[in-house]
């Protein structure tokens, strides 16, 4: 067997060994739109990394760097940011980029109708100071509000309006669901939703091509059986992710290799917070157990992680103690301890709290997002009914579930989260701060987890300088977190993507598949 580094980053060849080549890669999930600020996902987001750009980007160290904006410093007394834009950028319909396309893409990206809208929480205006300057006045001081926008793209205001697109529109679409114009290094020739999609170079892009693709054609493959198949018969040169089953098979082969990493993403169960009576119960309009914390921590009791982690990630993943990994910022080292397996416990727990024959509730879960998703929730259900708590498994396509949960279609689910910030800030202010769509705050807290505290803590989160207070706050969160048992973190995913030997990439952990950093041999 081959040996395989798993390393944060793995950067293989240079630029000019190679001839020029096509390259056909596969993933689980199609990513649901073109458009940036439609739908917050890693599949779109991460995707759309190739074909669109923000201010500032991740290298393949996962560090900000210059991207549309060539440099960047705080203005006043921790009133907001300056950034100095790239002159000369094109897009790939030939439009020039100036500081115009910048406050339409603000707009349009905090606003009501974007998924993206969050990001913007802590900016109070967009300046526009000249064509190549813009300033991002915040509420407070936010020391690390450029690393928050490192997915946040911009799109060409005249495009956008030519093709009637001001605004997205991720439930009915627009032109720009089917359609791209940024400024990346690569432009998207052909989308068929759920089929394939097709990119080329983009020859005007004003940065130095590491790649030698001449073009690049994306199929997803929900099968993993499939997806395997395809990649040992050289139907395509790389997938993402490779089935942890299959990996020593796909390793082992002459013409294949298998990169592993950890990835920055945590997986968690999330409960129905403010759903006053279950959904999915066989007692129609039973209240809702999981409203008692002591329910909650029945739950984490009654799963055994390192079993899963055995059996079905065979090994390659690492269990979770909080919202993010040891590898994040601001992981709170005072909270490092996760809830022991113990069901005898659980059933001690759910008798206290009133149901020592325990009771029955839906458990959504997705099928196609992470790695293993199903056979994770399959697992968890087993267990649960271990303890008396009977879950109705209700798995699905990624496209069908988060429009469920949006809806409030759950008593409790499955989730996973990356923070974009690669900062412990990330996940509170999404997953736990309480929902408020005027302050763009709680956005994925489908759940509707609500703590007074943990609201009050976080714009001095976001605004506190010195590190050792920072810590002591964030800190105060993940005890708050941790006791009421807001959630139930189980794993840190792993990254296990194949490839044919010929291939040479970078595997960021963010799971971004970036193109320009691919060659052909």
């Amino acid at each position: 067997m081959k040996n395989i580094v798993a390393t944060l980053a793995l950067l293989v060849g240079l630029v000019g060994t190679a001839q020029a080549e096509s390259f056909r890669w596969a993933g689980k999930t199609d990513p649901q739109t073109m458009d940036p600020h439609a739908v917050n996902s890693a599949p779109v987001l991460g995707f759309l990394n190739n074909v669109y750009e923000g201010l500032v980007r991740r290298g393949k160290d996962m560090s900000i760097e210059p991207a549309l904006a060539e440099s960047w410093e705080p203005i006043g007394n921790g009133d907001g940011w300056r950034f100095k834009l790239r002159q000369g950028v094109k897009f790939h319909d030939g439009a020039d980029f100036n500081a115009e396309d910048v406050r339409f893409s603000f707009e349009r990206a905090s606003s009501e109708a974007s998924d993206t809208r969050s990001w913007f929480a802590p900016v109070k205006d967009l300046v526009v100071v000249d064509d190549y300057t813009v300033d991002i006045l915040t509420n407070a001081p936010n020391p690390i509000f450029p690393d928050s926008i490192a997915n946040w793209m911009i799109m060409d205001k005249g495009w956008a309006e030519a093709n009637s697109t001001e605004r997205p529109d991720k439930e009915n679409g627009n032109f720009a669901t089917l359609n791209a114009n940024g400024t990346g290094a690569f432009m998207v020739t052909d989308r068929q939703p759920g089929l394939t999609t097709t990119l080329k170079p983009f020859d005007g892009w004003w940065d130095k091509a590491e790649h030698n693709i001449t073009e690049a054609t994306f199929t997803p493959i929900d099968n993993p059986a499939t997806a395997v198949a395809a990649l040992l018969s050289g139907d395509v040169d790389m997938i993402n992710p490779v089935p942890i089953q299959d990996a020593a098979r796909v390793d082992e082969r002459d013409e294949t290799t298998v990169v592993r990493g950890i990835e920055a993403r945590v997986i968690m169960l999330g409960f129905g917070h403010d759903h006053e009576a279950l959904k999915y119960s066989s007692m129609a309009g039973e209240a809702n157990p999981f409203l008692d914390a002591r329910v909650r921590e029945a739950v984490a009791k009654a799963i055994n992680v390192d079993a899963i982690l055995q059996t079905i990630m065979r090994g390659s993943a690492e269990a979770a103690s909080q919202l993010v990994s040891p590898a994040m910022n601001a992981f709170s080292a005072s909270n490092n301890a996760r809830t022991a397996f113990d069901p005898e416990g659980a059933k001690a727990l759910l008798a206290e709290a009133g149901y020592p024959d325990g009771f029955s509730f839906g458990l959504k879960c997705p099928n196609n997002r992470y790695l293993n998703d199903e056979a994770v929730c399959q697992a968890i259900t087993g267990m649960l009914a271990q303890v008396g708590i009977k879950a109705e498994l209700d798995a699905m396509p990624v496209q069908n579930y988060w429009p469920e949960l949006r809806a409030d279609n759950f008593d409790m689910y499955l989730l996973g989260w990356s923070p974009g910030t690669f900062d412990h800030e990330h996940p509170i202010r999404f997953l736990v701060t309480t929902p408020n769509p005027d302050k763009k705050l709680g956005s994925w807290n489908f759940g509707g987890f609500s703590d007074a505290r943990v609201d009050e803590l976080l714009p001095v989160i976001q605004s506190e300088i010195d590190a050792g207070k920072r810590q002591a706050m964030v800190d105060e969160v993940v005890d708050i977190y941790q006791d009421q048992h807001a959630y139930v973190p189980l794993y840190v995913q792993p990254l296990v993507w194949g490839m044919r030997d010929n291939i040479k990439l970078t595997q960021r952990p963010d799971n971004f598949f970036i193109l320009r950093w691919v060659t052909v041999e």
